[in-house]
């Protein structure tokens, strides 16, 4: 990856007296501030801000863009986080002015064509889910997830039921046991057999009439489907218990399988990874949660719902049934809001037309696409990467360089560090934790044949190379390897430390 030039701190830029813009003088009583704003809310001193003018800050920040690397200038195979193209069409589309320039406190009569859209990803939603019901509410994926999992308590509440348990594998994303002790569960885990699927006997062990829900994703984080799903579903169902799908891996089944249809009560999506909303950089996102009947009046309230109103046609002087979208607030048994206002409605309106785009066919292609090119990496590289789980996988796999590095010191993070020179960004490292070393690599379905081959042969070359300099990797960046334990433990949070 090549800079464009160094890149100092604001900080050390900033020079006293120099400011972005020069202001008139004042025409106005001078009132001192202490009069205008109560003294206990006043700060001590004022804050320590770089000085400097308009053109040297955006070229500060236009350059440090220029050393980011993204899914619009590199190739990005980031496992577990489907980090896929996202087609400017949607980008274009969400951002008409139709759209982008309502306001949520519009009366909702202005507002009908954007309720349409929001009912009708709801029904898109429940149909690719195989559930009843969907609320757009929650604004990422491991927030559908927590929403999820105060839906399970509010229904087992209302049901007069003790449940205090929540099941979790062995390799689940981290979010799972997250969101299950911030509902007020305890978290289980449950182990994986060694060619990375649910251990039945484990599982069973661990069910019983306490257990609230069992979280599965399914594919799961080594990129396997896992075909005991209808079993794993029966045993939980028949203790009363319900389960809950992470939908992180939809982008590997659309149009192929649908959670519903295998057994899951509820499951989150993610638009950001299935349906190619932009990704990255802290949001916003959106995670819409999808239901089966008997949960869907717990779902967050407001819903959107279609109303057939009779209007009078003053031209023909009759009465013609309309159309009518409102939010339903009417919802007694509801968790309440979870999100202001409607959600993250940007994004959601990408999804739309992203679903719009490709039909059921073209999702359905997505998946297949997907699966294809994850495949064909897994075949390019097996012969010198340990894959532990076999020669196929879904829409990723995790390879590992445990091998390599007992026989010449080559770790997981020597190869991510490394690919930053060639110019691509690193695959997840190091998850999920029950594959030592390893490097879970998602291509996604939006890349080239010739993109696949030339990422497998660096990857080649980079098992192959001497290992001290591997160590320095990467050698192309104005930092090469920071201290991040110290940084994680002793962070620097004074603007002043930093000159």
């Amino acid at each position: 990856m090549q800079n464009i030039q160094s890149t100092d701190l604001l900080f050390n830029m900033s020079k006293p007296g120099v400011r972005c813009a020069r202001l008139p003088a004042q025409d106005t009583p001078d009132v001192p501030l202490e009069e205008l704003i109560p003294v206990e809310c006043l700060a001590e001193s004022t804050p320590d801000l770089p000085a400097l003018g308009e053109l040297e800050l955006v070229r500060h920040f236009t350059n440090l863009s220029a050393k980011n690397m993204s899914v619009d200038t590199h190739f990005y195979p980031l496992g577990s986080c489907t980090m896929k193209y996202n087609p400017k069409r949607n980008e274009a589309l969400s951002s008409l002015p139709g759209l982008i320039d309502l306001h949520p406190y519009q009366p909702v009569e202005t507002m009908q064509g954007q309720l349409f859209i929001f009912h009708e990803l709801q029904k898109m939603l429940a149909e690719i889910s195989g559930l009843d019901a969907v609320s757009l509410q929650p604004a990422a994926g491991a927030h559908g997830e927590f929403a999820a999992i105060l839906i399970a308590a509010a229904y087992f509440r209302d049901k007069g039921e003790e449940r205090t348990t929540v099941l979790v594998p062995d390799g689940a994303h981290g979010t799972n046991p997250a969101s299950a002790a911030m509902a007020g569960f305890k978290t289980v885990e449950v182990k994986s057999t060694p060619k990375g699927l649910v251990d039945l006997e484990d599982l069973a062990a661990k069910t019983c009439d306490k257990t609230a829900v069992f979280m599965i994703t399914n594919p799961n984080t080594l990129g396997l489907f896992d075909g005991q799903i209808a079993e794993i579903a029966a045993m939980i169902h028949e203790v009363g218990g319900l389960v809950y799908l992470d939908g992180a891996n939809m982008n590997a089944i659309l149009g192929v399988a649908r959670p519903g249809d295998f057994g899951a009560d509820m499951m989150h999506f993610n638009p950001h990874k299935t349906f190619s909303g932009p990704h990255g950089g802290g949001g916003p996102g959106a995670g819409p949660i999808a239901v089966r009947a008997d949960l869907e009046p717990f779902l967050p309230s407001p819903m959107i719902v279609e109303r057939t109103l009779t209007i009078e046609d003053e031209g023909k002087g009759e009465e013609i049934e309309a159309v009518w979208y409102e939010p339903d607030f009417d919802r007694p048994k509801s968790i309440g809001r979870v999100r202001t206002f409607f959600g993250n409605v940007g994004v959601l309106n990408r999804t739309y037309c992203y679903i719009m785009t490709h039909g059921p066919s073209g999702l359905r292609r997505v998946s297949e696409n997907a699966v294809l090119n994850a495949n064909y990496i897994l075949s390019q590289v097996k012969d010198f990467l340990d894959v532990p789980n076999g020669d196929r996988c879904m829409h990723e796999f995790v390879a590992s360089s445990s091998k390599l590095k007992s026989e010449r010191g080559i770790t997981a993070m020597d190869f991510a560090k490394r690919l930053i020179d060639y110019g691509y960004h690193a695959p997840t490292v190091y998850f999920p934790l029950i594959v030592p070393e390893a490097l879970m690599i998602e291509p996604t379905e939006t890349e080239t044949k010739e993109t696949l081959d030339a990422f497998a042969e660096v990857l080649r070359k980079i098992a192959q190379e001497d290992v001290e300099m591997l160590h320095e990797a990467p050698h192309t960046t104005e930092i090469s390897r920071p201290d991040e334990v110290t940084a994680a433990r002793q962070p620097v949070l004074c603007c002043s430390s930093l000159r």
